[in-house]
């Protein structure tokens, strides 16, 4: 087990993240001590403001992984027929926005069951690389380019995800410039290269990677060598992100939801980002 992480984060702002994440809706209010939240919006003394979803809706139409199972989205009981709604929900762990556990390229790596509360809240880091990926679609987010952002908007925090915007987000409806296909079936979409994993484990003590692509490996790399750098030590990454126009460069923070399946090597995730007033 890793050692146990300090973060500068109140508890007040950690249990209202957890609250989001549970389910309160519109109209709904809740106070701890001198926190509370509500609707859209939630208010503290550290001043976080706007609550924003950062993941997509699933449907079965949505672009799926070259090979993964085809997601199917189906009504068990009705309103009308049964007087209650449910659906039975078959899809793979790494269909959607989707988070993903160590196990998923480490053999002995922690799997769902064995992640702690803390691998879900992160801060977040956003570095925009959408005109390289328009330009190149390999492109790879580089060690230079993180030193850049650095210059602009200070260091990056310990233990924050680091996503790489890449603009990609706005390709998901059209599976075809989502995966980018070559004629030999290569694919074609932005990630994160290697180098700048390591070096941002090494130098920044990593939380984790997210991406609006379908992976923090670029899709022409069957190698996935940052996904098996990264995810070990219960660092996690967040694939086919959406909403990223929304956080600022640094200073908002990101929670992750999503099922925990007993070895599962992660799971379809709603995403929320908390940005400070």
């Amino acid at each position: 087990m890793r050692p146990k992480i300090t973060r500068h984060v109140s508890r007040r702002t950690v249990v209202a993240a957890a609250l989001v994440l549970g389910g309160f809706g519109a109209g709904s209010l809740t106070s701890i001590g001198d926190s509370a939240i509500a609707s859209k919006k939630y208010h503290s003394s550290e001043g976080l403001g706007d609550v924003v979803f950062l993941s997509h809706v699933n449907t079965e139409t949505m672009p799926i992984f070259p090979g993964d199972p085809v997601p199917v989205i189906e009504d068990t009981f009705t309103v009308e027929n049964d007087g209650f709604k449910l659906q039975t929900v078959t899809i793979g762990d790494h269909s959607g926005t989707h988070w993903g556990a160590p196990c998923h390229f480490n053999e002995g790596e922690a799997c769902a069951q064995d992640m702690n509360p803390e691998d879900f809240v992160h801060p977040a880091v956003v570095v925009d690389i959408r005109a390289q990926s328009a330009a190149d679609p390999d492109y790879a987010l580089t060690v230079e380019d993180l030193k850049k952002f650095e210059r602009r908007n200070g260091r990056i925090p310990r233990d924050a995800v680091v996503i790489a915007w890449t603009g990609w987000q706005e390709k998901w409806n059209d599976a075809a410039a989502y995966f980018n296909q070559d004629a030999d079936e290569v694919m074609h979409y932005p990630g994160i290269s290697a180098e700048a994993t390591s070096w941002l484990i090494d130098t920044r003590r990593l939380g984790g990677l997210g991406i609006d692509t379908h992976g923090v490996d670029p899709g022409a790399d069957v190698t996935y060598l940052t996904n098996t750098l990264l995810l070990q030590d219960h660092r996690i990454h967040i694939e086919n992100m959406t909403g990223l126009e929304q956080l600022p460069p640094i200073g908002a923070w990101v929670v992750v939801g999503g099922v925990r399946n007993e070895g599962g090597s992660g799971s379809p995730a709603t995403v929320l980002g908390l940005i400070p007033d």
